[in-house]
């Protein structure tokens, strides 16, 4: 259960911190408040990453954690318990930030919630979705590999600057989401657009941490047999 509890925390301060960013930057309206909210969502991940990393592994993204079932690193159980528990600490986070911004809602730039929504079509959306989680969950299960050796000690750092690149690209084009949970929370509050486009931020990040499970396993030298 722990494991579990620590997915929880993590997807919170992960959507905490990087959509509380958005939110604050007014992301979207300059390149200083593109390049910060980034940085925001990347750094989360490299501090969760030294935090929960050795209880659950740190997966806080659906996505990834469907990257390692089909990768064989984890069972399905666990898979979905990460899962549910990763939305879980999503919604909690975009609750409290909700909360927050309703107290002063003057002070909204751009998004109440730091949510997603396609700035140029579903169909657009979801190819960037596809491709940059594909990319970033192959950056995962890649740094976490056994047979990576010594470098697996940076995994952390090397998945956080991935993330905040795969943002700088992506924000433009939908807010970038590459992570169901991250998306889900927010949408529920901000309501609109990013509702209704809500199975962009689902079905797209999943196909892509499939197409990076497949990818993994025909170039993966050593493939990992699932743990119990």
């Amino acid at each position: 259960m722990k494991k579990y509890l620590a997915e929880l925390v993590g997807t919170f301060v992960l959507t905490f911190l990087g959509c509380g960013a958005a939110v604050a930057l007014g992301c979207g309206t300059d390149t200083a408040s593109i390049v910060g909210t980034a940085f925001a969502f990347g750094l989360a991940v490299v501090a969760m990453a030294y935090t929960i990393g050795g209880i659950s592994g740190c997966h806080i993204n659906p996505a990834i954690s469907l990257g390692c079932f089909l990768s064989g690193r984890m069972t399905a159980k666990d898979c979905g318990m990460y899962i549910v528990f990763q939305v879980i600490g999503a919604i909690l986070a975009a609750a409290v930030l909700a909360g927050i911004v309703g107290t002063a809602p003057e002070a909204v730039i751009t998004t109440k919630t730091g949510a997603n929504a396609c700035a140029f079509g579903v169909t657009n959306g979801l190819i960037v979705e596809i491709v940059l989680t594909m990319l970033f969950v192959l950056v995962v299960l890649g740094a976490t590999a056994k047979t990576n050796g010594a470098t697996n000690n940076f995994a952390g750092l090397a998945i956080g600057l991935s993330l905040i690149l795969i943002h700088l690209v992506g924000i433009h084009f939908t807010g970038t989401s590459v992570n169901p949970a991250r998306s889900i929370g927010p949408a529920l509050f901000e309501g609109g657009d990013a509702l209704n486009q809500l199975w962009v931020f689902i079905v797209g990040p999943f196909v892509g941490g499939a197409l990076a499970a497949l990818i993994w396993k025909i170039i993966d030298c050593n493939c990992e047999k699932k743990e119990d």
